[in-house]
This record gives structure tokens, C-alpha cells and sequence, in this order.
């Protein structure tokens, strides 16, 4: 399968956030890490496979360093689909404009 390029928007929370923060920060390359009301933001660019298979590599990384970390993500396609995920599970996949 060729590589994509997708956009992603996370909401991640821990029961441990120092932990966390460093595999954030390394996942954010050329992205943004902040914190708000209590959870980190991540927002950046990320070429892979499918959006299933790097919403699972980035929570199993978060996980690794602190098992109780919720990961809210969404997904955005070059070819105008969006992914949300809750964790591991795929909650809706929709259209949007791919601009």
C-alpha cells in the first residue's frame, strides 16, 4: 500500500502526563503540542499506510509509557475522508472537502 499523508487532531489523556508528553512531542515533528483543561493537543502531519494503522502505532507507543492514556483522534485525508477514533475503535468515517 503507497504511503499517505494525513492530518491529525488529538485530544490525549493520562493519568501520567509527564509520561506521555515526550512520545508527543516526538510524534509532533514539524506539529504543535499544547495543553488544555487538562489534556495535551496534538496537532500535525503524519505520512503512513492507513489512519487505522497510525492511530494504532501512537497509541500503543503512549500506552508503552503509561497504561491508562485515552486518545481521542481525528484522522483527515489528502482524499477528502476523515477517520475518528476513541482509542483503538473507529467511531465514524465521513467525506469532507479535500482542500
Amino acid at each position: 500500500m503507497a504511503k499517505s499523508w494525513f492530518r491529525l487532531i488529538a485530544r490525549v489523556s493520562s493519568s501520567n502526563p509527564d509520561a506521555v508528553r515526550a512520545v508527543l512531542r516526538k510524534m509532533a515533528k514539524g506539529g504543535t503540542v499544547r495543553e488544555e483543561k487538562g489534556e495535551y493537543v496534538l496537532e500535525a502531519d503524519v505520512e503512513g499506510d492507513s489512519a487505522k494503522e497510525l492511530n494504532r502505532s501512537l497509541l500503543t507507543a503512549l500506552r508503552r509509557v503509561e497504561k491508562r492514556t485515552r486518545l481521542r483522534a481525528e484522522w483527515s485525508s489528502g482524499g477528502g475522508t476523515t477517520e475518528r477514533y476513541f482509542d483503538y475503535v473507529l467511531k465514524k468515517q465521513f467525506k469532507t472537502d479535500p482542500s
